[in-house]
């Protein structure tokens, strides 16, 4: 998944990394992604990561404002 390849370069502890896991599962969930090869999943990565350094810690919330900064409904 992108996420992974994304925070080995974002230097996140073992907490932040699991926060933002939690997050972009429930994104991919949320907007019924499966496919991991979908570019879909690259912008939601980024997206997840970026609000996450914004110093957010619920993964409901991020996921939230991720969808909501991506207009995908």
């Amino acid at each position: 998944m992108s996420i992974y390849l994304h925070l080995q370069t974002h230097g996140m502890g073992p907490k932040e990394v699991s926060l933002v896991t939690k997050a972009y599962e429930k994104t991919l969930h949320t907007l019924c992604v499966k496919d991991c090869d979908d570019p879909l999943t690259e912008m939601i990565a980024k997206t997840i990561i970026k609000i996450a350094q914004t110093g957010i810690k619920d993964p409901a919330k991020i996921s939230a404002l991720a969808i909501k900064e991506l207009e995908i409904r």
